[in-house]
């Protein structure tokens, strides 16, 4: 596959529609691109599309079925994450002597606070056919040739996914207390019961909203994947976290605990 096969078409902000070669458009922000197609509706439709306000980037992000929307809200949970958009740009390359072009648009495009970025594809394993297996590939391809990472993904584990949906009613910067979120990470410097330091802080009704704000944010850290969320699920102060406090030249959230 030659370079100059790749083409991009792709939707600014305000919808306009835009298209040029790979190499000349990938430097922009697709990150903040509009959606460059439409979600289809019809009787008897089996997926569920719909709109999905995402905490990272304060707007609204379409999403396709039930599987991408746990992979939107994976990616809107992930302090790592800066930016990402639904159906980015239109990819194509020509196919065979009589350039026919193929066509694909990806899922999402996802930036990192590092300025690296993401395309991904969702897409079920038992629903991956031959021939969108092949696009997968040449769209990796086409990635890989401006430092883009490419991730197909099925579906997520179900109790991450679970426990994601819970904590996504959480995400909102609103709920955030500040008093509460430092106290909550000082109790929770060395790990202990969910349900036993929320109490060491307050009352529960009161302040588990910022506890599960902060398991969001991954400011407070616990297993999201080896069971659903419970009283008795080991909560502690996030690594990095610790890393920020520590490196900062104030007191450790574990000295502050004693």
């Amino acid at each position: 596959m030659n370079a100059e096969d790749f083409w991009l078409e792709y939707a600014d902000i305000r919808g306009e529609l835009h298209s040029g070669s790979l190499e000349s458009t990938w430097p922009l922000r697709f990150e903040a691109a509009g959606q460059v197609r439409a979600f289809p509706a019809f009787r008897g439709q089996r997926n569920f599309p719909g709109w999905y306000w995402a905490a990272t980037c304060a707007e609204l992000v379409g999403y396709e079925s039930w599987v991408e929307l746990s992979h939107l809200m994976r990616l809107d949970s992930d302090p790592e994450v800066c930016g990402l958009a639904s159906q980015p740009f239109r990819l194509s390359w020509r196919h065979g002597s009589r350039g026919r072009r193929i066509k694909h648009t990806p899922d999402y495009f996802v930036r990192h606070r590092d300025g690296t970025a993401v395309v991904l594809d969702v897409r079920p394993d038992e629903r991956v056919a031959p021939e969108d297996a092949a696009k997968f590939a040449v769209t990796a391809e086409a990635c890989a040739r401006v430092g883009w990472g490419y991730q197909r993904v099925g579906v997520l584990d179900p109790v991450f996914a679970a426990n994601l949906r819970w904590l996504s009613g959480y995400r909102h910067p609103r709920v955030r207390r500040e008093a509460v979120a430092a106290d909550l990470r000082a109790v929770f410097a060395r790990s202990k019961g969910l349900l036993a330091g929320v109490r060491m802080v307050g009352d529960p009704i009161a302040v588990l909203p910022v506890l599960f704000h902060l398991l969001w944010c991954r400011e407070l850290a616990v297993d999201l994947e080896g069971e659903v969320l419970s009283a008795a699920a080991s909560v502690c102060v996030a690594p990095a976290v610790l890393r920020e406090v520590d490196g900062s030249g104030g007191t450790s959230a574990a000295a502050v605990a004693g």
